[in-house]
């Protein structure tokens, strides 16, 4: 028993140096792999530690030496806000885009002229503005309105207070000082506007053309007549719409873009040359029942003054009247005033609680004055 147990003790002894010695022997070999990793690691990010200082400097000499391939554009001059015109601050627009810009849904503007002398501070263009402002019905009614510019400064002023200006160009006169009434200048004026709203009509766009020194106080949109071509306000109204013996006034018109209306404007302008003496409204008396427009068939129709009024023929009904225009008066200073009143009586008849019975306007004024 005792031999049998001493060799298997013997047995087990080797057995067990046995398994020692491998366990030795393999944690000696993963002792020396994992040296060998370390080692291989630590080599490896000396490396890139060694790479990485080497490029650095590169990397920064390559930026030094962007930045002077690229250097930064010299800066732009300091200009005073009134030293920018509105031709360097926004895109130039062609007319057809403005009138695109302005018009309702079934393409109607309302157009206005301006020169300098009616553009300046507190003169007609900013009580033609106000009336819109204050006007019922009419405040939304601006962003249609398009004001044909007839010199540069007339332009600048017209861009300080509303979007839609256009300069139009006038090389052979000068525009911009006041024009007398049936002065040489003031005919070639009025001419001008004809010419360009012939082109209004040949692009397509019904107008609505408005003198500046007309207050709009209602939206006229609704008395405007549901047929005819041209439509015309009347210096003194007789009853009938369809009267051409009216006394009418060019200052507001409404006319729709047709084959009718284009050729009717086109014949209006070729007669200034038979007529070189008389403005466009004097000629169109002269046309108007001519055979040559019966034959192009135009349907005319022409405004009560009741709704469009002026100083020739007042409103009787300040509760209906959509427009006052300073007609019948001569000269920027009386119109200035009277058309001051104009706004003042309107003023005072919107802050009353009950509508009026009996109108009474205060003007004309000095507009009666010789």
């Amino acid at each position: 028993m005792s031999s049998s147990s001493s060799s298997s003790s013997s047995s087990s002894s080797c057995s067990s140096s046995s398994r020692s010695k491998s366990m030795n022997s393999g944690y000696v070999i993963g002792q020396k792999e994992v040296t060998r990793i370390l080692i291989l690691f630590l080599g490896l990010t000396a490396s890139c530690l060694v790479l990485y200082k080497a490029a650095y400097p590169l990397q920064r000499l390559d930026l030094h030496k962007f930045s002077l391939i690229a250097s930064p554009s010299p800066p732009l001059p300091n200009l005073n806000a009134s030293e920018i015109s509105p031709e360097t601050t926004k895109p130039k627009l062609s007319f057809r885009e403005i009138l695109e810009n302005a018009s309702t849904k079934n393409r109607t503007v309302i157009i206005t002229t301006l020169n300098q002398a009616w553009a300046e501070p507190n003169s007609l263009f900013d009580l033609f503005l106000e009336s819109f402002r204050i006007g019922q019905g009419t405040q939304q009614l601006l962003i249609h309105v398009v004001v044909v510019c007839l010199d540069p400064k007339a332009f600048q002023r017209c861009s300080e207070l509303h979007t839609n200006c256009y300069h139009i160009e006038t090389s052979e006169t000068d525009f911009s000082s006041e024009k007398v009434y049936n002065t040489p200048d003031y005919l070639k004026m009025m001419w001008r506007r004809i010419e360009l709203l012939t082109q209004v009509l040949e692009m397509g766009f019904n107008f609505i053309f408005t003198d500046a020194d007309i207050m709009w106080l209602r939206d006229p949109f609704p008395r405007l007549y549901p047929n005819g071509d041209f439509q015309m306000a009347c210096d003194r109204f007789f009853g009938d719409p369809f009267d051409s013996n009216n006394w009418v006034n060019g200052g507001f018109t409404y006319v729709r873009s047709n084959n009718r209306s284009i050729e009717f404007y086109k014949f209006w302008h070729k007669s200034r040359l038979d007529y070189p003496e008389l403005h466009d409204q004097d000629v169109f008396n002269r046309i108007k029942h001519m055979p040559f427009v019966s034959e192009i068939g135009i349907q005319m129709r022409f405004f009560d003054t009741v709704y469009f009024g002026g100083f020739c023929q007042t409103s009787r009904d300040i509760n209906l009247v959509c427009t006052m225009h300073a007609n019948c008066c001569i000269g920027l200073e009386k119109k200035l005033h009277d058309l001051n009143l104009v706004l003042d009586d309107w003023r005072k008849y919107l802050s009353l609680s009950e509508p009026v019975q009996n109108t009474t306007w205060s003007v004309p004024m000095k507009c009666l004055e010789d």
